[in-house]
């Protein structure tokens, strides 16, 4: 007899990664086995610090916050909902839970039995390249500096069209190894001269044994052991090894298993014959193609914007497989931002190099809008400006004619790459936005102390700009103007929330979702205008209210808010994630019509109830941060 709850599970893991191409009977025996939990509101699934369970889990209603502690602080890390799959790192590398998981409202996962999934799918390629992907990506805070020379750093790639059927010859490169009778001072000097993190022990060309980094530390910087002493004192042995024949899939997986950074490659997979060479994590992570690492060593290689504009189709590619594989859409947000500023910039150093002309003064290109907020995923219009150093007046409009030249040049090039000239002209090829140091004080003054409806509407466009090249420092004093002439400004905050308060429902009388009436997108729901523009108006007039300098992306607002505001916390990280999933929305619908526009028009047939569903659920933070703005500034409403 048929289990009814196993087909039910099995018909919905089935359309979500890793399990949409595996066998429908192996799927049907791994549903047998899994348990449906149920969580009431704000009930913990896992714990960070805590032993892994035997399951790991995929949310099949609700959803689930992800965070970790920090000190006393607590970092958001993602709200995972319908198909995402959780808490299944620290089972394959069998170590604690290293973040937390909380319901953030009734929900209902899955906990499917890691044994048997292990048992069937171990070594099935697409699963594999399902976790290569995923652990690759579990970074989902901003980069730093660090990160991101880790995470875009030197790759090499391999040219077989199967890639995770291939042989780890294919990708193995050189070990770096010492004698085993060498001291731990030798071997430590071979690993500076070499900049290397690990070295190998050999005895007869067989690796008898590995010390890291870890090791000198641990064992040798605490005093437990001299330099001078022989390096079997320290070395891990026996190595973990594995024959060249092997599959770069299953050689991720002993290293997975093994919770180590490296594997070494010998004749004939085990200690005891010859070393031929090593593969390491990042070998295979910036190997894959379409990668972070190959588009951010490709751009920066650039000379021409044709080579651009395939990288930016690449990175439309790389966005499209992240969405497909639900890998973290913090994650996806962050590393699309940087490639994306990383085209840009390299368009603007193309463009000056085009128009074979020295810059006369000192200068700054920079974003506004998605862009500046770091929330363009999908490529849409430009929305850019110029800022240059102030000069003589006699020399002003011939400077300015300098960098109107050059800023059609690069508007030009940034059309040809894929981003749509603005309708509206909001463009540094636009003399009115082209301008020196102490116009765009006045422009900014002007909007700031007089603040009627067009002053509002520019307000709102031009306080979120973000440097893209040139002199940072113009970019900064621009900044520092924006937050003296708003500070304890509450007539323009009044203004502002009056304007923010503007956005129509995203619902009718009975619910119904509020379609354009007439023009090219008639029944169709405008999701950014409906549903994002609110939550980023009001993040906008609230981080403005409170000074917040430097922060210019919408959940980042909304995550700082929850700290300077407890009161109003719950209703802030709602916005954050309500802000997310719609964004989510829109970059999917986006990518389906790329070409036509940039996800924003969204045909209500298409989506499905649950779609529906989630669609509402987003909506409530709206009216609640709209609520908060209404009694705010109810005083001068």
């Amino acid at each position: 007899m048929k289990n009814t709850i196993a087909e039910r599970i099995t018909d919905f893991i089935k359309t979500y990664p890793p399990f949409d191409n595996l066998p429908y009977n192996d799927l049907y025996q791994l549903a047998e086995e899994t348990k449906v939990i149920y969580l009431d509101k704000d009930e913990t699934l896992f714990t960070q610090g805590k032993p892994a369970k035997e399951h790991f889990f995929i949310v099949n209603q609700g959803a689930i916050r992800i965070y970790r502690y920090e000190g006393e602080k607590n970092i958001e890390v993602e709200m995972c909902d319908e198909g995402d799959v959780l808490g299944l790192r620290a089972l394959i590398v069998n170590e604690n839970y290293n973040l937390n998981a909380k319901a953030y409202e009734e929900s209902i996962v899955y906990g499917i039995p890691i044994h048997i999934f292990n048992d069937k799918f171990e070594n099935n390629p697409e699963v594999s390249k399902y976790l290569i992907t995923r652990f690759a990506s579990n970074s989902s805070t901003r980069f730093s500096q660090e990160d991101n020379e880790r995470i875009f750093a030197d790759y090499k790639r391999t040219t077989n069209t199967d890639y995770f059927s291939s042989k780890i010859s294919n990708l193995m490169t050189t070990a770096v190894c010492c004698n085993h009778k060498s001291t731990i001072q030798e071997a430590a000097q071979i690993m500076s001269d070499n900049k290397i993190s690990s070295i190998f022990i050999l005895k007869k060309d067989k690796p008898t044994g590995i010390i890291t980094n870890k090791d000198l530390l641990h064992k040798v910087a605490t005093g437990k052991y001299g330099v001078d002493e022989n390096v079997k004192k320290i070395m891990a042995s026996p190595v973990i090894s594995a024959s060249p024949n092997v599959s770069i899939a299953e050689a991720q997986i002993i290293m997975l298993k093994n919770k180590i950074g490296n594997v070494c490659v010998t004749k004939d997979g085990t200690p005891d014959s010859k070393l031929l060479g090593m593969l390491t994590q990042q070998d295979i992570v910036a190997s894959l193609s379409n990668n972070p690492a190959v588009l951010m060593k490709q751009i920066s290689r650039a000379r021409t914007i044709p080579r651009l504009r395939d990288l930016r189709q690449q990175l439309n590619d790389l966005l499209k497989r992240y969405i497909n594989q639900h890998i973290s859409f913090t994650h996806t947000l962050t590393v699309v931002a940087e490639l994306n500023e990383t085209i840009n910039q390299k368009a603007v150093e193309i463009s000056i190099k085009e128009l074979d002309k020295t810059p006369p003064v000192r200068f700054a290109f920079f974003a506004l809008g998605s862009q500046a907020r770091k929330e363009q995923l999908v490529p849409t219009d430009q929305d850019n400006g110029i800022i240059f150093e102030d000069v003589p007046a006699h020399k002003l409009e011939d400077i300015r004619s300098f960098f109107t030249e050059l800023a059609a040049v690069i508007s030009k090039n940034l059309h040809s790459i894929g981003y749509e000239y603005c309708p509206a002209e909001m463009m540094a090829s636009n003399p009115e936005w082209c301008l020196s140091k102490s116009e765009w004080e006045e422009k900014f003054k002007e909007w700031i102390f007089n603040p009627n409806e067009k002053n509002i509407l520019l307000s709102s466009i031009f306080f979120d700009f973000n440097f893209v090249y040139g002199d940072k420092e113009l970019v900064n004093d621009m900044s520092a103007i924006v937050h003296e002439s708003t500070k304890n400004n509450h007539r323009f905050y009044m203004f502002m929330a009056k304007d923010a308060l503007k956005s129509p429902s995203p619902l009718g009388f009975f619910r119904q979702f509020l379609v354009d009436q007439d023009g090219a997108h008639k029944d169709h729901f405008n999701i950014k205008q409906r549903a994002l523009m609110p939550l980023i108006d009001a993040a906008r007039i609230l981080t403005l209210q409170h000074n917040l300098k430097g922060i210019n992306n919408t959940p980042e607002r909304y995550y700082k808010l929850r700290e300077l505001e407890p009161q109003n916390a719950e209703i802030y990280e709602a916005c954050a994630y309500a802000f997310k999933a719609l964004l989510k929305y829109k970059t999917k619908n986006g990518l389906d019509t790329l070409g036509e526009d940039d996800g924003k028009f969204i045909k209500l047939e298409n989506l499905s109830k649950s779609d529906k569903v989630k669609l509402r659920r987003c909506f409530k933070p709206i009216k609640s941060i709209q609520e908060v703005i209404t009694i705010r500034f109810q005083p001068t409403l």
